[in-house]
């Protein structure tokens, strides 16, 4: 069998063609364009690069500014708010983009949320500067239903569906008619779909991503297309065992966690813990209903509000939690931190005082935010546990910490180097992508399978595994990993 590896463009029968400007040399930079023949084009995602990933045109993550043409744009198109898929947008504005910005209902609310934190972390701390960008945004902004048709030019018009990812997620079925529209011919439509980031079936609070009628050309994902997941129950035991592990030490567990899905899940989880497990012995000291649990990522608590408000999207299981009286995201035993000074004072109480907790601290792969004070009070300490529950990029703080902890090898953080003497531990069962095996299932569910499968957004190993199956599974198919 040839596993091949597409260095051009996708063309579909000289109407459409796909060009990817990042998530092809690695996971982050999710930005892919859809280009008609006439010059015109759609773009979905334009996320930023994290760790040594860079993008289709060699710029690595410390130099995000876009470096293709945007005058042909027609608009952009994002799957979810997540930073590895809408952070460059702040540099597609500063390139002249000015057309509209579709997305889902809920993505429309949280996407200044996100763009907000990106800009004062990365960009520029002049309130003004920020709030005039935000009102641009909001004006270029156009929310959409899922399962309904969106024109977004002559002859293109495209249909999000919800992607059980993080709320809001979408993953992107675009019409493109050719033919007597284009001048070209008896009429008939190409289906492009985008499948952004697709959630695992099992995650919780969201319902699962069911497959599209018809794809001519799917861009597919494939994070973990070469590992399967824990179940819920397995990563449920796991969380619990690890927790009880830490505080039988009298210590912490420190979770690097993205604000916005992950963070959530885990709150969900623990809820569940407390309510089941209730006065029983947690560690040295403390009950499960007497845990502490830590959010120390304001980007967070601002996301987990809105998961509150937008309860109406939830899934089955958590309305029936709410039902029975319960709040799983704002629970008796949760703690928000509030500012950096009691970040502060909170890193320095936890460290010292042996004090059992549970924190959640922004910085998903331990390259910046908050979670970065924990570790360099903490790494150093065999009493703490830190838990990784996402995917660690190549050359983020997060991947070294997790191949080299089990062996107390060391990290670089903030120029300290520092031994790594505290429990690592991975959970794979709280990703929120799709695993090997939901991938498959969805491209299965396809009625109308795809002339051929565009695989993106993962290591080479990954793409490798999914595009051998993939082409075992559809012989009829052709199977590329894009490059």
């Amino acid at each position: 069998m040839d596993i091949s590896r597409d260095t051009e463009t996708s063309v579909l029968d000289a109407g459409c063609a796909v060009h990817h400007h990042g998530a092809v040399n690695g996971v982050t930079g999710s930005c892919h364009e859809l280009r008609l023949t006439d010059g015109r084009s759609l773009l979905v995602d334009c996320g930023l690069f994290q760790g040594t990933e860079v993008s289709a045109e060699g710029s690595p993550a410390e130099n995000p500014e876009i470096e293709f043409p945007v005058d042909g744009l027609m608009g952009l198109v994002v799957t979810h708010v997540h930073i590895d898929h809408v952070g460059r947008i702040p540099y597609l504005l500063a390139a002249g983009f000015r057309g509209p910005i579709f997305c889902s209902e809920a993505s429309a609310l949280l996407l200044p949320l996100v763009l907000e934190d990106a800009l004062k972390v990365g960009f520029t701390r002049d309130v003004s500067l920020i709030a005039r960008f935000l009102e641009q945004i909001q004006r270029q902004v156009i929310a959409l239903p899922y399962k309904r048709w969106q024109p977004v030019g002559d002859g293109v018009s495209i249909k999000l569906h919800p992607a059980g990812h993080i709320l809001g997620s979408a993953y992107v079925e675009v019409k493109v008619q050719v033919g007597d529209a284009l001048k070209q011919g008896p009429q008939r439509d190409w289906r492009v779909v985008f499948s952004g980031d697709l959630g695992a079936p099992y995650t919780p609070l969201l319902p699962a991503p069911k497959s599209p009628w018809r794809a001519d050309l799917l861009v597919l994902e494939s994070t973990y297309g070469d590992r399967l997941h824990e179940n819920r129950a397995q990563r449920q035991l796991r969380l619990r065992q690890v927790i009880e592990h830490a505080l039988a030490n009298r210590g912490t567990v420190l979770v690097p966690a993205f604000s916005i899905g992950r963070t959530q899940e885990l709150l969900y989880d623990l809820e569940g813990l407390i309510h089941r497990m209730g006065s029983r012995k947690a560690g040295s000291g403390v009950r499960w209903d007497d845990l502490e649990i830590i959010v120390d990522s304001p980007l967070a608590a601002k996301m987990t509000d809105s998961y509150r408000r937008l309860r109406h999207l939830w899934d089955k299981e958590a309305l029936r939690r709410i039902r029975a009286g319960r709040h799983p995201l704002a629970f008796e035993q949760l703690y928000t931190v509030e500012n950096h000074e009691e970040h502060l004072q909170t890193v320095a109480y936890l460290a010292g005082s042996g004090r059992p907790a549970v924190v959640i601290a922004a910085g998903g792969m331990c390259s910046g935010g908050r979670v970065v004070n924990y570790l360099k009070a903490m790494l150093g300490d065999p009493r703490h546990d830190v838990l990784f529950v996402g995917y660690q990029a190549a050359g983020t703080a997060g991947r070294i910490i997790q191949r080299y902890g089990p062996t107390n090898g060391y990290v670089d953080l903030d120029g300290q180097r520092l031994t790594i003497r505290a429990k690592v531990h991975t959970i794979g069962g709280y990703s929120a992508h799709a695993d090997q095996a939901s991938l498959l299932r969805f491209v299965r569910g396809i009625r109308h399978q795809p002339q051929q499968i565009r695989l993106v957004h993962g290591d080479d190993d990954a793409k490798r595994a999914l595009q051998r199956k993939l082409q075992q599974m559809l012989p009829e198919s052709d199977v590329v990993i894009a490059g």
